[in-house]
């Protein structure tokens, strides 16, 4: 009288299926943490757009800066040397013009000012002059640089594809360090020339972090019951060929 012999259990495809169920449960987890550092961000920005502006010396000086409505005195601003951003603002492609600031008044190191949007279609542009002195007086909004990706083109003749704060510094010939934010002009530093709009980048973010993570999660699940499956077939048709 033979012995039929017992299913083998299917050890290889156990360890592949927990290590896949451990890469998606981390990424459903990763979503998560994203959605609430998401969330952080947003009621961030809108607490700090309903607060009055700070001297930027005062602003710098917070825990968390960023989104901070600022005030500051840049001499020269309106005739400042400038790199030109390739970007687009609601549809229109063009450049933002990037100029250093050393805020008048302080100490502190200068600071990068976006003074707004120039629509491609525009050739003209701001007239230089290093000898202007001139004190122009901006509102805007403080943004911290993020790092371009590796796959930002390298800048060309004065135009940047990434807000490389660091590079755009050298390019403008900044002496020292440069600040890691970014004063976004929310009021015109060439008023009488209407080509130049300055804006801030939108306060409001995307969040579907929670529907990312719902994704990876569902996708858990589905591997979880795959896997049963498999294994209740595997194991029956062994039985049954015993």
């Amino acid at each position: 009288m033979t012995t039929a012999a017992r299913p083998r259990f299917p050890i290889v495809l156990t360890i592949l299926a927990v290590a896949l169920l451990g890469v998606l449960l981390a990424l459903g987890v990763w979503q998560v943490q994203r959605m609430q550092w998401k969330e952080g961000l947003m009621d961030g920005a809108e607490a700090a757009a309903g607060q009055p502006p700070l001297p930027l010396a005062e602003a710098l000086k917070l825990e968390n800066p960023e989104f901070r409505r600022v005030i500051l005195t840049c001499r020269g601003l309106s005739a400042a040397p400038y790199v030109e951003l390739q970007s687009i603002e609601n549809s229109d492609a063009g450049v933002r013009l990037v100029s250093a600031c050393r805020p008048e008044g302080t100490e502190d190191a200068p600071v990068l000012v976006d003074r707004g949007f120039v629509s491609a279609d525009v050739s003209a542009r701001p007239t230089v002059n290093a000898d202007d002195t001139m004190p122009v007086v901006i509102t805007g909004v403080l943004r911290r640089a993020p790092a371009p990706s590796a796959l930002t083109p390298p800048p060309a003749e004065g135009r940047f594809y990434g807000r490389d704060a660091e590079a755009m510094a050298r390019a403008l010939k900044v002496e020292g360090p440069i600040s890691p934010f970014t004063v976004f002009a929310t009021t015109s530093t060439n008023p009488d020339w209407a080509a130049l709009r300055p804006s801030a980048p939108p306060a409001a973010f995307t969040n579907n972090h929670l529907g990312y993570a719902l994704t990876w999660f569902g996708l858990a699940l589905a591997l979880i019951a795959f896997y049963g499956v498999l294994l209740r077939r595997r194991m029956t048709r062994k039985d049954t060929e015993s």
